[in-house]
């Protein structure tokens, strides 16, 4: 007696499922359109072809090797960016990070290639040059992190810029920041 009531049951609460009193499903593409994140909820990101998030950077990229900088690719850069800001730095130095690339006012790409020469404006790094300075630890594994942000316009500050007045000119107009660390041991 207990199962064909359980069996009852069951088979009253299937026939509820489908009964003209149930709200009929969303239908057509709208329901895509609605799941699918808008260009606004992506998430920017940076990733290069030379090593991966967290990865060991190839001593191609370094002082102990041909110290070029590694190409770079963006993908979900905001539509209504106008131009970027990299910045590469070492929070792993011994007096403090140090700065290894600034670069801003650099027009909006999705690829930054290998051995690049000047990015838009060059900023000023911590040995008090322009350009890229690959890692060099003077001991041990050091994080690098190349840290590249959308802005809505340019910053206009003068070429050799330092990494803070750059940061300084991106707070009010940051749309959006990516970042991918490598590391190194000499």
């Amino acid at each position: 007696m207990a199962s064909r009531l359980g069996v009852t049951v069951l088979l009253a609460a299937i026939a509820a499922c489908g009964s003209a009193e149930s709200p009929p499903a969303p239908a057509g593409p709208s329901t895509i359109a609605e799941s699918s994140p808008s260009p606004e909820e992506t998430t920017m990101l940076v990733t290069s072809t030379a090593f991966a998030d967290g990865a060991m950077i190839p001593v191609r990229y370094t002082c102990d090797g041909d110290d070029v900088s590694p190409a770079l690719t963006l993908s979900a850069v905001p539509d209504d960016a106008e131009s970027l800001v990299l910045i590469m730095d070492d929070p792993d130095a011994p007096g403090g990070t140090w700065d290894h690339w600034v670069a801003f006012d650099i027009p909006v790409t999705e690829t930054i290639p290998e051995d690049v020469g000047p990015l838009g404006v060059d900023g000023r790094n911590s040995w008090g040059r322009t350009g890229y300075g690959g890692p060099c630890p003077p001991s041990g594994t050091h994080r690098y992190v190349f840290q590249v942000i959308a802005v809505s316009g340019t910053l206009g500050l003068e070429p050799g810029a330092t990494k803070v007045e750059v940061l300084d000119a991106v707070e009010s107009v940051e749309l959006a920041a990516a970042t991918l660390t490598g590391r190194y041991t000499r």
